[in-house]
């Protein structure tokens, strides 16, 4: 079954809902709601990771999230931070948070391995090649499915050096991150040559701008929340293990009607 993964933005800028749950209060009102429509996992970031944004730094980063965590884990909520910085996932772990987020795959702070080993949490390795406020510079691939899986597999063996579990490792292929337009959907056509890799494989296309390739450069939230739903279940019906979205009633939905029909 293909679980789907809640996102809760504590951020004023990010580039679906920014500013709409800065506040913690409505933050973790929205995650609790996302929980109450079907979200298996709630996904808690403080930085946006739009292209262009800004880095905030650790500590409004950990102000921002950790209530947030706390609360949310409190409840019961399987949490997962969306970070990567060490100093963010320890703290975030410490408050209950099961799962880091990394988008960098370890890149941009490697010590956040350390302490994904140390505190026996799962680790979501995202394909990256720098930083949001320059995200397309490197977007340049002789094969973008054969490159994305070496950088991957090399993403692997950092994590597994450093005393991660194998059991403990999710690999996000990076829809949108140093990829641009047309390269997205050459790697989702190539996911299988992902999951080759044998780890559970994480999507996340929620709203992002290379749908307007199939929605157009106009399309209202909801034209791209169905966008989002279709390719969750183009996801999985190759077995994704999960699918990060920001609507998750139509993801449900959309996979209750995948589930149906598969009978």
């Amino acid at each position: 079954m293909t679980s789907i993964w809640g996102i809760v933005n504590v951020t004023p800028d990010s580039f679906s809902d920014g500013g709409r749950y800065l506040d913690r209060s409505l933050a973790i009102a929205h995650g609790r709601h996302l929980r109450d429509q079907g979200a298996h996992v709630l996904d808690v970031g403080g930085e946006s990771t739009r292209p262009g944004s800004k880095p905030v730094g650790a500590e409004e980063e950990i102000r921002r999230v950790l209530p947030v965590i706390t609360a949310l884990a409190a409840d019961g909520a399987t949490v997962s931070v969306d970070t990567y910085r060490a100093e963010t996932a320890r703290e975030a772990v410490a408050a209950g948070a099961r799962i880091v987020n990394d988008v960098s795959g370890g890149l941009a702070d490697p010590e956040i391995l350390d302490v994904v080993a140390e505190t026996g949490a799962t680790v979501a390795l995202g394909h990256w090649r720098g930083p949001s406020a320059d995200m397309y510079a490197k977007a340049t691939y002789d094969s973008v499915a054969d490159e994305v899986v070496a950088e991957l597999g090399e993403r692997v063996d950092a994590a597994l050096a450093a005393g991660v579990a194998r059991t403990r490792i999710i690999l996000d292929p990076g829809i949108g991150f140093a990829k641009a337009g047309d390269q997205n959907w050459a790697l989702l056509r190539a996911l299988p040559a992902v999951q080759a890799l044998g780890f559970p494989v994480l999507i996340g296309t929620s709203r992002k701008r290379f749908l307007a390739q199939a929605v157009g450069e106009e399309a209202t939230q909801d034209q791209k929340d169905l966008a989002t739903a279709v390719t969750s279940v183009l996801a999985a019906q190759l077995n994704v293990h999960a699918v990060r979205v920001h609507n998750v009633t139509a993801t449900r939905d959309a996979l209750a009607v995948l589930d149906v029909w598969r009978g």
